[in-house]
């Protein structure tokens, strides 16, 4: 054998011995307790995805405690992570040594484009820098009269319906209201854009969001989990084609919608920069992010295309995440008319000292100081997230600290958990906001009396989200820059709602499912394909 063919076969067989030597000494979670998979090919998650939206996350938690390996697609480890001090570390400290994998990201970017829902690390950083001057406290409390307008309007159009039904009672399907009536609030608040949904729902764009996120993140099939598998070991450069190229159904009405949101997004940006030219800048949250962009320095602004993608993302975000989590509350209060009752009354009592003080309507002053209102509100968030899971990828290898410890499958006791670089990660919010360390023995029970007890607050607590210690606005480098919005939008229309209107169960509405669906989606037992469905009685509320 000559020295050349020598050297050759000396490199190979190396290559071949330091992969299988980096496979051995790989950091490995194997000996974290977990549920057994009886398929190689999809694992755990066709149980994890099919199952209503925490089932899984529930069932696990009890049997395996906080942190939870589950079996992925061709006999991956990944983990399930409801632990708070986990949490922190995925989210808080290391939050950029965390990003979101592959085919996750680019389903972002198909919906919303190569904006802050997309990027990571210093683009992460510098598009988020450039965003938050718009979506500050004080910015989203100047939005609510946008908000209360477009509230009345739609409670108005159900009067109108009640009006012409036997009996001053009319059944509705109150998923669908909100979501047009947030489409045109968010429309307005957001871009100064009017939809006009409420009125005619003809809006093209419209239209493509009301069944986008069914279409796009609808329960997976086991082939589509097998292929999420696949997709994570490709180059990200590969996986953008599959995403912008690939002939299926899914991706088909993300692509639709895509063209029609960025349509609208590119004339609304060029008459922003109009308008800003001509020294005029109105409230809207483009109109200050344009300005915000234009005073920034120019190495860090954003391009076009990613003012671009920060509309569309608010044009998705802005309404399908407040609808759904305003349609969750409606049901919890039609389960338990009490509570209903109770808030009611409490909101009565507030208008009778806004009369008394020659005002008609409330004001958002008035909404923060209702107790009652406030508590009921912050149980909802903890008992139903809109998104019930995140999902990050560890990008080196590291060490999890771990509020509980761990008992391993050969019964080691560990305090911490070193994972892999490569590691997927799903951040289980609903199962962490139901986390009886946290939130106490009856974490699964909705009671807005929890938030009325005062608490000792316990400095070396881990503290996760912005609002109230949930993870329902993500934690970190994460957070949902547009929480306070959300918070004004549906705290306005909430008040509205009950003031105008009693809500109790249809047949119907007692077998709704809670579909996973990037977001927690309502439909009927038998009918997701007729997509968010949750049918309420609604009839006038009595007046002093």
């Amino acid at each position: 054998m000559n020295s050349s063919l020598l050297g050759y076969a000396f490199v190979v067989i190396g290559a071949l011995l330091y992969t299988i030597y980096k496979r051995l000494t790989r950091i490995s979670i194997a000996h974290v307790p977990g549920p057994e998979s009886d398929s190689f090919l999809v694992g755990n998650l066709h149980e994890f995805f099919s199952s209503q939206a925490g089932e899984c996350d529930f069932k696990w938690q009890a049997e395996f405690g906080d942190v939870i390996r589950v079996k992925a697609s061709l006999g991956e480890d990944q983990l399930l992570v409801m632990d708070p001090k986990a949490l922190h570390y995925i989210y808080h400290a290391s939050g950029y040594d965390f990003a979101k994998p592959p085919a996750r990201r680019e389903l972002a970017r198909a919906i919303s484009g190569s904006g802050v829902t997309w990027a990571e690390g210093e683009s992460h950083k510098r598009q988020r820098r450039i965003m938050l001057p718009g979506f500050g406290l004080q910015e989203a409390r100047a939005l609510f009269p946008v908000f209360s307008r477009y509230a009345n309007q739609m409670t108005d159009k159900w009067k109108e319906i009640l009006e012409t039904t036997k009996g001053g009672e009319a059944t509705i399907n109150v998923s669908q209201w909100l979501s047009r009536a947030m489409l045109d609030a968010i429309g307005e608040a957001a871009f100064d854009y009017h939809f006009n949904t409420l009125e005619n729902n003809d809006d093209p764009l419209g239209q493509a969001y009301f069944r986008l996120t069914m279409s796009t993140y609808g329960v997976p099939t086991k082939a589509a989990i097998l292929m999420q598998g696949i997709t994570g070991r490709l180059p990200q450069w590969m996986v953008r084609l599959l995403f912008d190229y690939a002939p299926m159904k899914s991706l088909l009405h993300a692509r639709v919608t895509a063209q029609l949101a960025t349509a609208v997004a590119q004339d609304l940006v060029r008459a922003k920069l109009e308008a800003l030219a001509h020294g005029e800048v109105k409230k809207d949250i483009l109109s200050l992010l344009v300005k915000s962009n234009t005073a920034a320095n120019e190495s860090v602004r954003l391009s076009d295309h990613e003012l671009i993608s920060q509309m569309r993302a608010l044009m998705f975000t802005g309404h399908e995440t407040s609808a759904n989590m305003l349609t969750w509350i409606l049901l919890e209060l039609a389960c338990q008319p009490h509570i209903q009752d109770r808030l009611r009354e409490e909101i009565r009592e507030t208008e009778r000292a806004c009369r008394a003080r020659g005002s008609l309507e409330l004001t958002l002053p008035d909404i923060d100081g209702m107790v009652y209102y406030q508590a009921v509100l912050k149980e909802s968030f903890r008992m139903h997230p809109v998104g019930i899971s995140t999902f990050r990828k560890a990008t080196k290898d590291c060490v999890l600290p771990l509020s509980t410890p761990i008992v391993t499958t050969s019964g080691e006791v560990i305090n911490d958990l070193p994972i892999p670089r490569g590691l997927n990660i799903i951040g289980s919010v609903i199962g962490y906001n139901r986390n009886k360390d946290v939130f106490g023995a009856d974490s699964h029970v909705f009671n807005p009396d929890r938030w009325l007890v005062p608490k000792k607050e316990d400095p070396n607590a881990t503290r996760i989200g912005v609002y109230n210690n949930l993870f329902t606005f993500s934690g970190g480098v994460r957070t949902c820059p547009g929480w306070r919005i959300a918070m004004v939008e549906m705290q306005t229309f909430l008040a509205e709602l009950v003031s105008c209107f009693e809500f109790s169960l249809t047949d119907e509405a007692r077998t709704i499912r809670r579909e996973s669906a990037l977001v927690m989606i309502p439909t009927v037992e038998g009918r997701i394909n007729e997509g968010a469905q949750l049918p309420l009685k609604v009839k006038l509320a009595r007046r002093d």
